[in-house]
């Protein structure tokens, strides 16, 4: 094996199609979701945005193994009107899709030290740099975690630690396939996005697993889009 990649989560979705990718790669993966469930890899039931249970987690997958990865996957969206936006539901989100992104890169830092380096990829959204109405919340955390991104980068670089941030835009999974499949969203998808389409799970992942290539150790801090080229669209 290649070392240990922790995933979160990873049992549905996009973190799914992460977690068989890097498998494939011939990577030990740990997938962490609220559910345990691993469609690829070994699970471990956690919530993200508890710190001891990460924390827990964490240790957990990298006990006797060689923790040389993780991916930053969890993560919500929530929409809601700015000027009756809930206190509670700006800091839910928050604490979803930008805390437990600190925390889960806090706790694997000195496992990722002790394996003499390795590779964090955190999951943002093209959301980071556009100004979507109704989302404030869900921007704010995701351009939080791309600034995070080049902090840490920067930071741990000394200590061969390379984090990413992989920022897809309107990706088909699950969760958002009925309301994709109305012919009123796939009209504006084709006016929208230059490539006529949503993304698939398995094209973020093949780009995730893409950077975990020792081959591209020159390549940090960066966000990397991909978005079929939506936001660069006028």
């Amino acid at each position: 094996m290649s070392g240990t990649v922790i995933v979160t989560g990873a049992s549905r979705g996009i973190g799914a199609a992460v977690a068989a990718a890097l498998l494939g790669q011939g990577f030990d993966v740990v997938g962490l979701s609220r559910s345990g469930t691993a469609l690829a890899g070994r699970g471990i039931a956690c919530d993200v945005t508890d710190e001891a249970a990460l924390r827990g987690a964490i240790a957990e997958a990298a006990r006797g193994r060689r923790l040389v990865g993780l991916v930053n996957n969890a993560g919500a969206h929530r929409a809601h009107p700015s000027a009756s936006l809930p206190t509670p539901e700006f800091e839910a989100v928050l604490r979803l899709d930008t805390v437990s992104v600190m925390m889960a890169c806090r706790e694997a830092h000195p496992h990722l030290v002790a394996a003499g380096g390795g590779t964090i990829v955190n999951i943002g959204s093209f959301f980071d740099r556009l100004g979507v109405p109704g989302n404030l919340a869900y921007c704010a955390a995701k351009a939080a975690v791309a600034a995070m991104t080049r902090v840490l980068a920067v930071e741990w670089a000394a200590e061969r630690i390379r984090v990413l941030n992989v920022a897809p835009g309107y990706i088909e999974t699950d969760l958002n396939r009925d309301f994709l499949a109305q012919p009123k969203t796939q009209a504006w998808i084709a006016r929208r996005v230059p490539l006529g389409r949503p993304g698939k799970p398995e094209e973020v992942a093949r780009l995730v697993a893409l950077l975990f290539d020792p081959g591209l150790g020159f390549l940090t801090g960066e966000t990397i889009t991909m978005d079929g080229g939506q936001g660069m669209n006028h």
